[in-house]
């Protein structure tokens, strides 16, 4: 078995970088902390990062990705734009925060959390819930680009001037020209409600880095950390974008990335008041999506994927996500907590969900209108099913059901039944006689 290949778009323009570097009509920015920050500082014209915590984090990641990710030149400019990017928006968001003093004053009371492995059904749980308007939520171009631009605000010709959907439309629309399977694997679009993932990597943090480059000293470095000023700056950035959406701060935000998993502590100490729903699957499924999801990113960016090595990485870090969770719940009441099962909604996803709102203490009525809405539109949005086994990523079904034996126990999540390999006799129909046969 072998993981899926990557676009010959890539080769293209791996190829048009190439010439670019080589004639000068391209330049070849180096990956360097002091060179990224100065360019930084150069183009916005402004000098006040806030908080310098994400350097260090930064460091460790570029020291990573030069000794350990294999970035082909499609890989290194993209990986100068983002961070750019990143270092833009920090810099912009200071002069924000500066400019109007009442963006950090506002609150953030009661924020609903879900919290569960990648693949868990967290997305479709968040975009049902994302669908009751009494919930504050980003958008995906709001997790590509955090921070508004100047005049965002601004009626030109009956339009608002913001720019970031159409930035956000242009890099889906690259994305899926470098690899067309990213829309199954998480169908999406600049206003759906995406996950807060983006606002970690402000901080230069998460495990955004990890999905989308081999960086496995830079992951090991940040297993290690307290990630709390990563956490004080998201919840800095949610402002920021609750008072850019013009909504009121008395509504909770809703929040999900497979990131808490790890960083729950910190999670509670910048919101001690977070309602935690907790999401589960087998984990062989698990293991599997998780690993062809960061398969299908890290082909793009690098001419040297190995299926080995991306397998083992997500299987390691799925089962440290589930021990870190573990560990984390022994001190979370129990009466701030719930489970939601991906079977269960898949079986009957408004029993589930009733449940949910039973919960959060609120009727459930007025959202299922919209909720209904939503799941009519993502059945346009996945075009194909995401498909992918762990027999590509070199794993097998008795290691993960080992590994995970004392999760599917804890959390009443059960494996699904094995598929049996086919018989020497499967090609035998019923009531074939012998010399048929």
């Amino acid at each position: 078995m072998r993981p899926p290949r990557r676009s010959p778009f890539i080769d293209l323009l791996n190829a048009t970088i190439r010439a670019g570097n080589k004639t000068g009509v391209i330049e070849k920015a180096p990956l360097q902390r002091e060179y990224l920050l100065e360019k930084a500082v150069s183009d916005a014209g402004l000098n006040d990062f806030g908080d310098n915590w994400f350097e260090t984090p930064m460091e460790v990641l570029l020291e990573s990705l030069a000794d350990e990710a294999h970035l082909n030149p499609a890989g290194e400019w993209s990986a100068e734009k983002q961070f750019s990017h990143v270092l833009r928006g920090r810099l912009l968001a200071q002069k924000w925060f500066r400019d109007h003093p009442e963006i950090l004053a506002r609150p953030i009371s009661r924020p609903v959390v879900i919290v569960g492995p990648m693949r868990s059904g967290t997305t479709r749980l968040h975009r049902l819930l994302a669908a009751d308007q009494r919930f504050s939520h980003l958008r995906s171009f709001e997790t590509i680009s955090p921070v508004p631009q100047p005049g965002f605000q601004e009626v030109i010709e009956g339009k608002i001037s913001d720019p970031r959907p159409a930035v956000a439309r242009r890099i889906m629309a690259i994305a899926r020209l470098a690899n067309p399977r990213t829309l199954s694997i998480h169908p999406t679009g600049p206003f759906e409600p995406e996950e807060e993932l983006g606002l970690l990597v402000a901080s230069m943090w998460g495990m955004k880095h990890e999905a989308q480059w081999r960086v496995p000293t830079y992951a090991r470095w940040c297993e290690g950390q307290d990630a709390t000023p990563a956490y004080q700056y998201m919840a800095n950035l949610l402002r920021l974008i609750g008072w850019s959406q013009q909504t009121s701060s008395n509504r909770p935000w809703l929040l999900k990335t497979p990131q808490h998993m790890l960083d729950l502590p910190a999670l509670l100490k910048v919101f001690p008041d977070a309602r935690l729903i907790f999401t589960h699957r087998d984990p062989v499924k698990l293991v599997g999506s998780a690993a062809s999801l960061a398969w299908n990113q890290t082909i793009i960016y690098s001419d040297k994927p190995d299926p080995q090595k991306v397998g083992r990485e997500w299987l390691r870090k799925t089962e440290l996500k589930v021990q870190r969770m573990q560990e984390a719940r022994q001190s979370i009441l129990d009466s701030k907590t719930i489970d939601v099962h991906y079977d269960d909604i898949d079986r009957d996803w408004l029993g589930a969900m009733k449940r949910v709102y039973g919960f959060l203490e609120l009727d459930i009525g007025p959202a299922l209108t919209a909720m209904k809405q939503y799941l009519s539109r993502s059945a346009k949005l996945k075009r194909r099913p995401h498909r992918y086994s762990l027999g590509e990523f070199g794993i097998t079904d008795s290691e993960v059901r080992e590994r995970f034996s004392n999760y599917s126990r804890t959390f009443d999540v059960p494996f699904e039944a094995r598929t049996a390999p086919p018989s020497q006799f499967a090609h035998i129909k019923i009531g074939q006689s012998l010399e048929q046969i």
